[in-house]
């Protein structure tokens, strides 16, 4: 069993993104600026935005948080959205989800200039993913093909099986690993609550993208020996344990790790890769590579 280290990796890229950044401060003196809208003070939230401010630092981009109260109209938060599209200055943003339940989180994201949508959830940019052209590819199904580039794991001709079929991860990586690429070029099967006899689909996986957002959900009996998994999940599971919690995944890992070729651990793992896919789009946006 081979441990992907997404940490390693993302560090790695990080530095990468760092001199690319130094030099063109040397060249110009303006860095890439990425914001974030933040609204409310959910605790996962306001953790993944701090990640990203500090990645920002560590890479020598400019980063900018708009934060709002939970009770910000629908309208208002569309109206910073506007002013954000038009500021010049800021390269790319995110809009940090969830958002309240009496705003619109599609009508939110629509708003959002595709230029500007280093997140790639915009309906152009995922429309474009799906075609197979240039675009912002969603952070987390980027950074796990990183993950597997940079493992130099064989995805071609394999059965990947990918557990929930979300917009942020499962659809996105689904398609990212049936399109002509490398990595790339496996037959792809997406599974959800209303798949039938789910253990026996798993089984099959040459490669397991666990995305279904239930805790060790996958068992080591339902993994065939030699798969690759990727545990998406993250989630705090509360025990009698010191600190009263442990971090998991969607994999119970210690079933499931010995009968594997290559698994990511949680934490570790995808996490660690999804702000630095943000970071590589938000350098696109800076370099208009996507719309010119």
């Amino acid at each position: 069993m081979n441990l992907i280290d997404g940490k390693k990796i993302s560090e790695e890229l990080k530095r990468e993104i760092a001199a690319k950044t130094a030099a063109i401060i040397d060249t110009d003196g303006t860095p890439p600026h990425l914001a974030a809208v933040l609204v409310g003070d959910d605790p996962a939230s306001q953790s993944y935005i701090k990640s990203k401010e500090k990645s920002c630092q560590a890479v020598g981009f400019t980063s900018s948080v708009y934060r709002y109260p939970s009770d910000i109209s629908e309208q208002q938060l569309i109206d910073a959205i506007d002013f954000l599209n038009k500021d010049d200055e800021i390269h790319g943003f995110i809009v940090q989800l969830p958002l309240p339940a009496h705003i619109n989180a599609d009508r939110v994201l629509q708003r959002i200039d595709p230029a500007k949508d280093v997140d790639g959830f915009h309906p152009v940019n995922i429309g474009r993913l799906a075609l197979g052209l240039p675009s912002y590819l969603p952070a987390t199904p980027a950074g796990i093909m990183l993950l597997l580039e940079k493992s130099g794991i064989e995805t071609e001709g394999k059965h990947c099986v990918v557990l929930g079929r979300s917009n942020i991860v499962g659809t996105p990586v689904s398609l990212l690993m049936s399109r002509k690429a490398k990595p790339g070029n496996s037959t792809v099967t997406l599974c959800h609550s209303k798949t039938t006899d789910l253990p026996s689909i798993i089984r099959q996986a040459d490669i397991l993208i666990a995305a279904i957002g239930q805790p060790e959900f996958v068992k080591g009996s339902m993994v065939k020996e030699g798969a690759v998994v990727i545990d998406v999940g993250i989630h705090r599971v509360d025990d009698d344990s010191e600190k009263g919690y442990h971090i998991t995944g969607d994999v119970d890992f210690n079933e499931v790790a010995p009968r594997c070729s290559y698994i990511t651990p949680v934490p570790g793992g995808v996490g660690p890769m999804t702000v630095v896919s943000l970071l590589l789009n938000t350098f696109k946006a800076y370099n208009k590579e996507i719309y010119g």
